[in-house]
């Protein structure tokens, strides 16, 4: 039976009570979390303190993913650690549609008369069962240009999960913090917790030295030469693909991760042939495009990728960029000896997304297309995707380095500022020195 408005109401109120109970007067404008990237694996690692005693948990970043999910078979202890029970509001919350008993138990991940959800790992695009759970966690509050008190969330709603599902993350992870649209991702259950507006912005780093950052709330976003980044955001809407494009769902379910609309791409100023139909999502939410923290690089459906190389070779040769070998897992390498570097990364042909809204151009310059594989080389950072894969375009982590992202869910909107090493910072500007 579909829920009435009422019942949907009471749902979230009730929600709201359980995450805010025992809450200090404290209320922090905003919420700040580091993360950096990983050598080995080339994802993106943020930290969180959860449980009673507080204990340091390491989670790889999906930008896209619908929840919190931790690896509770591996020494989870904790005395603050609850179940969700079957048909409760937050088990309503989490979508979930399972109910079920574990008679291993009782511990953590096991318990009777528990909500199931399926947590996922994207990168070996694997899902389980899990059990709902909810417990302490502890993050840093800001003001946006450094570190405060940590507050903490002490009913916060996750997934527990097996320690198989660890398979392929970065070494020390244990578990994925997922940033998505879902109610019980971290952007939505931090501003219940705290009532501020569902909105956080990601800062990644290109450096695997020092930290990017990571904030829930509104801005500003200032980093060092106090330079506020949101000053400078351009904005294009955010799109809801109506199907699901999580490793486990229901049917029905819409997707969490983050779409937006890409009118036309330019290389130097000059569009290129594509067929357009690719880039909307139709009714069983194929095409359109996405932003990933999953992929490393950005990958391009068959037809758009021949296009665009093409054109981009084309407006090298004419710079007299010397192409050489491909470089495996890039097809498009150029020799460095030309090529001149300038503050914006390598001087190389200039790409624009043109996306929805006015003045929406995402500048895409050399600094984010392109790879250097070795001192001779440099690699064009954007690989073929398929010639029938789900989404047309899948935006990776390398060309949102050093970009500030504004993710507003309650408008429904990206902020986006294209690299801000031209504004003579980057994402590790971020100062991490706490105030008392």
């Amino acid at each position: 039976m579909a829920s009435s408005p009422l019942q949907m109401f009471l749902t979230c109120l009730l929600l709201l009570i359980s995450i805010c109970h025992g809450q200090p007067s404290f209320r922090p404008s905003g919420l700040v979390l580091p993360v950096r990237k990983d050598t080995s694996t080339q994802q993106y690692v943020t930290a969180i303190n959860q449980r009673t005693p507080l204990v340091p948990v390491n989670l790889v970043v999906h930008l896209g993913g619908q929840f919190l999910w931790v690896d509770c078979d591996n020494n989870y202890v904790s005395s603050t650690y609850r179940p969700v029970r079957c048909r409760s509001a937050q088990c309503s919350l989490a979508r979930s549609n399972s109910c079920g008993d574990c008679f291993d138990g009782p511990r953590p991940g096991c318990n009777n008369n528990t909500c199931g959800l399926s947590p996922d790992n994207p990168f070996i695009r694997t899902a389980t069962g899990g059990e709902l759970a909810q417990d302490a966690v502890s993050v840093r509050s800001t003001d946006g240009s450094n570190p405060g008190r940590f507050t903490s969330v002490p009913q916060f709603i996750f997934v527990c999960a097996p320690t198989f599902l660890l398979q392929g993350l970065a070494s020390g992870a244990t578990g994925l913090a997922g940033l998505g649209r879902a109610r019980i991702g971290l952007p939505s259950q931090f501003a219940a917790a705290f009532s501020f507006r569902r909105k956080f912005a990601i800062c990644l780093t290109s450096s695997t030295s020092s930290n990017g950052v990571i904030i829930f709330g509104d801005g500003p976003y200032r980093f060092l030469q106090n330079t506020d980044a949101s000053a400078s955001l351009r904005y294009t809407p955010l799109f809801i693909n109506p199907v699901s494009t999580a490793s486990a769902f229901t049917q029905g379910d819409p997707s969490d991760e983050y779409f937006i609309r890409v009118n036309s791409i330019r290389i130097n100023d000059k569009p290129i042939s594509i067929n357009t139909t690719l880039l909307a999502i139709d009714s069983e939410g194929n095409g359109g495009t996405k932003i990933s923290t999953v992929n490393p690089y950005t990958l391009l459906e068959t037809s758009i990728y021949r296009a665009f190389s093409a054109a981009y070779i084309r407006e090298a040769a004419a710079r007299n960029i010397s192409r050489v070998a491909g470089v495996a897992p890039f097809d498009v390498c150029f020799s460095s000896s030309n090529v001149f570097g300038t503050r914006v990364g390598p001087a190389v042909p200039y790409i624009d997304l043109v996306l929805q809204g006015q003045n929406a151009v995402w500048t895409i310059t050399g600094s984010n297309s392109m790879v250097r594989v070795n001192d001779d080389v440099l690699c064009l950072g954007f690989l073929d995707g398929g010639s029938n894969p789900r989404t047309s375009i899948v935006i990776g982590g390398y060309q949102i380095e050093d970009n500030l992202l504004q993710f507003d869910l309650a408008a429904s909107r990206l902020g986006f500022s294209s690299t801000l090493l031209g504004r003579q910072t980057t994402c590790a500007n971020f100062n991490f020195t706490a105030n008392p």
